[in-house]
C-alpha cells in the first residue's frame, strides 16, 4: 500500500515508525511519502498562504504549492492514485471506508492548514473528501494518520494473527466482546467461567452475545443499521435477560 502525504509537517509521521505501522513499513507492506509544500512555493520566504479574499479571520492555503506537491507525489505513485482531502466536510470515516480505500492501493491524502485551502484546488485536483469526525483539528495531519493507521491494519500480514483484524471491534458491525488474561482472580473479580472451560463453542457462543450486548448498551445506532439473525437476536435477549437479574 502506497501512501503520499502533502503536509507543512511532514515530521509529524515519524510517530507512524512505531507499532503495528512501523513493523509494516520495515517489512515493506506499506511505502509512507511526504511532500511539503514549501518545497513549491515560488515566494523566496516559501510562503504558502495568504489573505482570504472577501475579508475575514486567519489565512488560505494558497493553490500552486499545493498542486505542484501533488503533481510531484503522483509522479511518485507506482500507479494511478486517489487523492483525499481531509476536511470536518467529507463524508466520515469509518471500518468500511478503510476496507474501500485498502482496494485503491495508492492514496495521496492532503492535510490542510489554516483557515483551508482554495476552493479552485480542490476542485481541479481532490477525488474524495473524508472526515474522521465532528470536530475541528489545527490540521489534517492526525486525521491522515488515524487513515493509514485503520487501513495498515487490514493488509494480509500487517498484523500478529491473521484472524485479528477481522475480530477487530467494529469489523462486524459490532463492538468487540469484552477480554481477560492472566491472572484469573484480580482483586476479587474473576473470568468468566466459561472463557476457562475449552469449549470452544460455548466460548464462541459466548462472545457474541457480549459483543451484541454492548454494542446495544454503547452504541445502539450500529445495531439498527444491522438486520439481527434469529440467533443473534436471541442472544441479545438473553444478555438484557442476564443484565436485569433474570437469567442465569
Amino acid at each position: 500500500m502506497w501512501f503520499g502525504i502533502i503536509t507543512l509537517f511532514p515530521e509529524m509521521f515519524s510517530t507512524l515508525e512505531c507499532g503495528i505501522t512501523g513493523r509494516a513499513l520495515k517489512d515493506k507492506l506499506i511505502q509512507i511519502n511526504c511532500w511539503n509544500p514549501r518545497d513549491f512555493t515560488q515566494s523566496k520566504h516559501r510562503n504558502v498562504d495568504d489573505r482570504p479574499y472577501g475579508g475575514g479571520p486567519g489565512m488560505v492555503m494558497m493553490a500552486q504549492p499545493l498542486q505542484d506537491a501533488i503533481h510531484a507525489a503522483k509522479n511518485a505513485a507506482p500507479q494511478k492514485p486517489s487523492v483525499i482531502h481531509l476536511s470536518p466536510q467529507g463524508k466520515r470515516f469509518d471500518q468500511k471506508a478503510a476496507e474501500t480505500m485498502l482496494q485503491k492501493k495508492n492514496l495521496i491524502l492532503i492535510a490542510g492548514r489554516y483557515e483551508g485551502i482554495d476552493e479552485r484546488l480542490l476542485e481541479l485536483e481532490s477525488d474524495e473528501e473524508w472526515s474522521i469526525g465532528d470536530y475541528v483539528l489545527s490540521g489534517g495531519e492526525l486525521a491522515a494518520m488515524v487513515m493509514i493507521d485503520t487501513v495498515t491494519r487490514l493488509i494480509p500480514g500487517a498484523l500478529g494473527h491473521e484472524d485479528s483484524a477481522a475480530q477487530d471491534s467494529l469489523s462486524s458491525g459490532l463492538l468487540e466482546y469484552p477480554q481477560y488474561t492472566r491472572p484469573d482472580c484480580f482483586q476479587g473479580c474473576r473470568v468468566p467461567e466459561v472463557l476457562m472451560s475449552g469449549n470452544h463453542q460455548r466460548i464462541e457462543r459466548w462472545r457474541l452475545k457480549h459483543s451484541l450486548g454492548r454494542t446495544w448498551q454503547k452504541r445502539p445506532d450500529l445495531l439498527a443499521k444491522r438486520e439481527l439473525t434469529q440467533q443473534e437476536q436471541d442472544l441479545l435477549a438473553e444478555f438484557k435477560s442476564d443484565l436485569y437479574g433474570q437469567g442465569n
